[in-house]
C-alpha cells in the first residue's frame, strides 16, 4: 500500500494499477453501495441474442447460454470496457466546472494542524485555481504565515464513490498586471461576486504542485492516483461538458423512455429505468434501476462527439438502432 501523508493526517489507497508512469486507474463502474452484488435476474426472450457475447464473458463456470445472468457481473464486463475520459481529462475538466471546494491550511492557532475552510474558486485558461480572499478571514491569515494548502474538490458531494480531487499547492498573491484577466474568470463562474473589488480582498493562485485522485470509496470500485502539475496542465477541458446540462434536462424531461431504451440496447442490461447524469465527448453516465436496485452505468458513443449538434447526432442514432426492427 502506499501512504500519503497531509498536515498530521495518513490516508491509504487501495486498488492501484499503473497510469502513465504513476498511481492510477481507469475511472470506476461505480456500482452504488445499495446494488445487491448477487442479485440475478432472467432476460426477456428479445434480449437474449443483443446480450449473448456479454453473458458468456461473464458465465464463470455456468452454462453460457442460460438465460439466468448474475447482474453484477454483467454491469462489471460493460463497465470494464466502456470508453471514458483519461483521468487528466477528467480531473482538468471537473475543476473547471467547479466552483466551490474545501480549502485546507496550515492553522496559526494551533501549531501543526490543518483548518479547513469552504472557499468559492475558479479556474484560469491554464487550470490554475483561483481564490478571492478577504485579508480578515483566517485562512487569508494562514496563507499568508505558509502558502503550503490542499484544495478538495467533489464531483458529487453528496455521492462518496464519484471523483475526489485535491490540489496540493502553493498559494500566490496575483500582480497587478494579471488582475483584470483573473478577475474575468473569476466573475464569470462568480459573476454576483461584487465584494472581490472591496480593499481588504485580493486574488490568490493555488499554483498545483501535485493533484490526487480518489474515486470509488464505499464500492467494489476504489482507485485513486496523482498527476504532476506538468500532466495536469497538460490536458484539456473536455469541450462538451459545457453543453451537457441543456442536453441532459432536455432527455430528463422530455425523453426518458428513450434514455432507457439506449441503455438497454448499448449496454444489454434490461434495466427499469434511466436517468442522465452527466454526459462528455465520448458518453455519458446514467443512474439506472432493476428490481428496486439502483447502479451507474456508463454508455459510450459509438465515436467521440466534436460539438453540440454532433452529440444530437448521436443520441439520434443510437436511439434508431435501439427501436425495435419492423
Amino acid at each position: 500500500m502506499a501512504t500519503v501523508t497531509p498536515p498530521s493526517l495518513t490516508f491509504q489507497f487501495r486498488s492501484r494499477n499503473t497510469f502513465n508512469g504513476r498511481i492510477g486507474f481507469h475511472f470506476p463502474r461505480s456500482l452504488a453501495s445499495s446494488f445487491n452484488p448477487r442479485l440475478r435476474f432472467r432476460l426477456p426472450f428479445s434480449m437474449a441474442a443483443s446480450t449473448e457475447s456479454t453473458s458468456q464473458a461473464v458465465a464463470s463456470g455456468d452454462d453460457a447460454n442460460s438465460d439466468e445472468i448474475d447482474v453484477s457481473k454483467l454491469i462489471q464486463a460493460h463497465q470494464e470496457k466502456a470508453a471514458r475520459l483519461l483521468p487528466a481529462e477528467e480531473i482538468r475538466t471537473l475543476l473547471d466546472q467547479s466552483v466551490r471546494g474545501m480549502l485546507s491550511t496550515f492553522s496559526r492557532s494551533f501549531e501543526g494542524y490543518p483548518s479547513g475552510s469552504f472557499v468559492d474558486f475558479a479556474c484560469d485558461a491554464d487550470g490554475t485555481p483561483i481564490l478571492a480572499v478577504s485579508s480578515l478571514a483566517e485562512h487569508a491569515k494562514n496563507l499568508a504565515a505558509n502558502p503550503k494548502c490542499s484544495l478538495l474538490v467533489a464531483k458529487e458531494p453528496e455521492d462518496r464513490g464519484t471523483l475526489v480531487v485535491t490540489v496540493h499547492g502553493d498559494a500566490v498573491p496575483v500582480s497587478e498586471e494579471d488582475r483584470p484577466a483573473v478577475r474575468a474568470a473569476y466573475l464569470s463562474k462568480h459573476p454576483n461576486a461584487f465584494w472581490v473589488d472591496f480593499g481588504d480582498f485580493q486574488f490568490v493562485y493555488i499554483k498545483p504542485k501535485v493533484i490526487r485522485y480518489v474515486s470509488g470509496v464505499a464500492t467494489a470500485s476504489l482507485g485513486s492516483g496523482e498527476l504532476s502539475s506538468e500532466e495536469y496542465k497538460a490536458a484539456q477541458v473536455d469541450p462538451i461538458v459545457q453543453f451537457a446540462k441543456p442536453v441532459m434536462s432536455h432527455m430528463n424531461r422530455d425523453h426518458t423512455e428513450d434514455t432507457k431504451m439506449i441503455v438497454r440496447h448499448w449496454s444489454s442490461i434490461p434495466v427499469d429505468s434511466a436517468i442522465m447524469l452527466d454526459l462528455d465527448s465520448l458518453g455519458f453516465n446514467v443512474k439506472a434501476s432493476y428490481q428496486g436496485n439502483s447502479f451507474k452505468l456508463r454508455v459510450p458513443f459509438p465515436r467521440r462527439a466534436e460539438n453540440r449538434k454532433d452529440v444530437k447526432t448521436l443520441i439520434v442514432e443510437m436511439l434508431e438502432a435501439a427501436k425495435p426492427q419492423v
